[in-house]
């Protein structure tokens, strides 16, 4: 199996100011993180030098930027307006380049809601042209499979591997599969290593987003899964606030990965 990195989301600590949440991973020593912007003001100045300072004053590696903009996506981007999606471009230069400052090699993408096939080639050509601008940078737009969105269908997401090549790479997200009513198995078979981030998080019952060890997923069996996909890359905590109760579940989540990953 390729090596994982384990890591937690800055998501996860929302509505705690973003610097603060980066402040809180590095302290704990986290291996890696994904840094969710939260406001415009974090993509420069104060904000985004203090991000930048304490950073660089630890360990943590940052594997990927979400920017708060994913739910404009489809009005910046795949409309049929083809003026806003060149100031949309121009605009997600800002994430590209904070992504870049900060040692990130992805950008999340939650792409359009639209499950029309007439508008599947619009979607492919806007969706190259803004991962172009994102290389320009040293960084790479990655399609989540959100539930609400087009990229919910293993099916779109397969055809957009075929259409795209190495210009389509994927976050796969295990609550989203669940809430599409898809098996995270089907992805791993139709992706491959055309997956290079995950967001992951545990369940029970109906609910659908527990910390990792607090529900009834088979995580060994997982890695296993993992392992035979040939995966190598991030491994992410995404919960929502309302999911968990302390801080300390999220490190104790964390820690519960890393020592079963160890022991296999």
């Amino acid at each position: 199996m390729g090596t994982l990195q384990f890591g937690i989301s800055t998501s996860c600590y929302y509505p705690l100011l973003t610097e603060e949440a980066v402040r809180r991973l590095v302290e704990a020593g986290i291996d890696c993180a994904e840094i969710f912007i939260n406001s415009d003001s974090e993509l420069s100045g104060s904000c985004f030098a203090e991000m930048r300072r304490i950073l660089a004053a630890g360990r943590t590696k940052v594997l990927s930027l979400h920017p708060f903009t994913s739910g404009l996506e489809p009005l910046l981007f795949f409309s049929e307006y083809e003026r806003r999606f060149l100031d949309g471009v121009e605009y997600y230069k800002r994430f590209f380049h904070a992504a870049a400052e900060l040692g990130a090699r992805y950008l999340v993408i939650h792409g359009d809601k639209s499950e029309d096939p007439a508008t599947e080639g619009r979607y492919l050509d806007r969706y190259y042209r803004l991962n172009q601008a994102a290389r320009s940078f040293g960084v790479m737009l990655a399609q989540e499979n959100v539930s609400r969105c087009r990229g919910r269908s293993p099916e779109f997401l397969a055809h957009m591997k075929a259409a795209l090549g190495d210009d389509a790479v994927f976050v796969l997200d295990f609550k989203q599969a669940r809430r599409a009513g898809v098996d995270y198995r089907q992805l791993l078979r139709l992706l491959g290593t055309s997956i290079v981030h995950l967001h992951i998080s545990d369940w029970a019952g109906a609910e659908d987003c527990l910390p990792v060890g607090k529900g009834s997923m088979d995580f060994p069996a997982l890695l296993k899964d993992l392992e035979n996909a040939g995966y190598a890359g991030g491994v992410i905590l995404e919960l929502y606030r309302r999911n968990y109760g302390g801080y300390e579940e999220l490190l104790a989540s964390y820690d519960y990965m890393k020592r079963l990953a160890a022991q296999g």
